[in-house]
C-alpha cells in the first residue's frame, strides 16, 4: 500500500517539474475559488482556496491510487528541491513575494503555524492555496491521497527562496520547489 502512495504523486512530477503551473493551469480540470479572504498585518495579501476537479475515488483507484482512511500527514519541516522556470523574462518582483512571506509569518502568529490543505480525491476538497500580491503568485498543492499539515513559516521560507532564485539573472521566471516524495509542491510565478 505505501508502494501505491508513492507511485501514485510521481505521475505527476514530469507535469509540474518540466512545466510551470500557472493559475489558469493549476488544476487538470475545473478550477473552482471556494474561498478568498485577505491575510497579513495589513491584510493585503490576498488568499483563495482552490478547488480541483481530480479524479473521483473510484478512478482513483483504478488508477493505482491507494485510498486511506480520514487522517493528516504532517510535513513541517521537509526540505523541497527547488526548480526555476527558464527560460528569463516575466518572473515576479521578489519584494512582492517577500509581502507574502511577510503575510504567512505575520498569520503564524496570530492564528497559528499548522495549515491543512486536503487531499485532491475528496470531492469539493480545497487541494490548493493560492496567495497573491502584486506581481507575484505563491501556491502550494498538495497532490496525494491524505491531507496535508504544512507550516506557514515553512512556506513563507520556501518562497523567499524561490522568489529571488529563479530571475532573469539565473535565465528563469520564477519556479517551484518539489516535495523529495512529490507529495506537494510550492510554486512562485508571476500574477
Amino acid at each position: 500500500m505505501l508502494f501505491l502512495i508513492l507511485i501514485f504523486p510521481l505521475a505527476f512530477i514530469g507535469l509540474v517539474a518540466g512545466n510551470p503551473v500557472v493559475v489558469e493551469d493549476i488544476c487538470p480540470g475545473n478550477k473552482v475559488v471556494t474561498s478568498t479572504q485577505f491575510i497579513g498585518k495589513d491584510k493585503n495579501v490576498k488568499m483563495e482556496t482552490i478547488t480541483c476537479d481530480g479524479l473521483n475515488a473510484s478512478e482513483a483507484a483504478k488508477k493505482g491510487a491507494s485510498l486511506q482512511a480520514r487522517q493528516s500527514l504532517n510535513v513541517c519541516g521537509v526540505a523541497c528541491e527547488t526548480h526555476c522556470f527558464p527560460p528569463s523574462g516575466g518572473g515576479p518582483d521578489p519584494n512582492d513575494c517577500h509581502n507574502i512571506a511577510e503575510a504567512l509569518r505575520s498569520d503564524s502568529q496570530t492564528i497559528g503555524d499548522v495549515f491543512t490543505v486536503p487531499t485532491f480525491l475528496d470531492p469539493g476538497a480545497n487541494d490548493t492555496l493560492a496567495l497573491s500580491f502584486a506581481s507575484c503568485t505563491a501556491f502550494f498543492r498538495n497532490q496525494v491521497d491524505v491531507d496535508l499539515d504544512y507550516c506557514r513559516t515553512d512556506f513563507a521560507s520556501v518562497v523567499d527562496v524561490i522568489a529571488p532564485d529563479c530571475q532573469d539573472s539565473q535565465n528563469a521566471h520564477g519556479g517551484l520547489c518539489i516535495a523529495p516524495d512529490s507529495f506537494w509542491f510550492v510554486q512562485v510565478q508571476h500574477s
